[in-house]
């Protein structure tokens, strides 16, 4: 048996690429890939023929309750286990005024979080400084649908601390990164749709995941079960 068993969601792309990417760099890991497609995740299959026995694709889509127990059989006999979590897939896809919001686009953005679950002893939720409500809610973007689907995911990482004294529960804040594909496709939408999207930082696909994966191994429920932190390690307000 490894001496940890990882499951990354939305791995085919962007930081989730780079998560397992990284991790399959360790010594006795199994790294579960999560992916809503996976015959068309290439940079995935490069990692598998490069990987052998330490990489393993699912496919894994957030608001399919029927292709999750697939999932979960499928990982059952390949790992037994799961270790770390690092609820990494999410989407963000429309940019507007709250009024103008349509109830579709809140749908879309919520699915994933209503189907999430926490069976290791780690469950590492990647969300954003716009989930925030003493900073996000009074940025100057047009990012309802996408800001309340963060709060909704911190809420729900905060409660699985509470009701879980086993689980080491957080939430990672990350913003805008670049130097991969699809986290480079967000960030353009982004800044195409909103101009004060541009007043945000860029950093590197690299540096975002070396900084969690540190967060990931070093963190204590006791220190870090349940807080909003940044990928530098700084703490945000709810």
């Amino acid at each position: 048996m490894p001496s940890a068993v990882y499951l990354v969601s939305g791995a085919n792309r962007g930081i989730g690429l780079g998560f397992v990417t990284s991790l399959a760099t360790r010594d006795n890991v199994i790294v579960l890939a999560g992916a809503r497609n996976p015959s068309a995740a290439t940079g995935l299959h490069t990692l598998v023929e490069r990987h052998p026995g330490k990489v393993h694709i699912v496919k894994l889509t957030s608001c399919n309750k029927a292709e999750n127990n697939n999932a979960i059989a499928e990982i059952k006999p390949i790992a037994g286990q799961l270790d770390v979590v690092i609820a990494n897939a999410g989407i963000s896809q429309y940019f507007g005024p709250a009024a103008e919001t349509p109830v579709q686009q809140m749908r879309d953005h919520f699915e994933p979080l209503l189907k999430s679950s926490a069976p290791s002893p780690k469950f590492i939720a990647i969300s954003s400084g716009a989930g925030s409500m003493a900073h996000g809610a009074s940025m100057p973007m047009g990012i309802l649908a996408y800001g309340a689907s963060k709060a909704a995911e911190n809420y729900l990482c905060r409660k699985l601390h509470f009701e879980h004294p086993e689980l080491i529960s957080r939430i990672l804040l990350i913003e805008f990164t670049h130097r991969r594909r699809g986290l480079m496709e967000i960030a353009a939408f982004a800044r195409s749709q909103d101009e004060s999207t541009k007043q945000v930082p860029l950093i590197t696909v690299e540096h975002c995941v070396n900084s969690v994966l540190k967060l990931v191994d070093d963190g204590m429920r006791e220190t870090h079960g349940g807080k909003f932190l940044n990928y530098d390690g700084t703490t945000w307000e709810w």
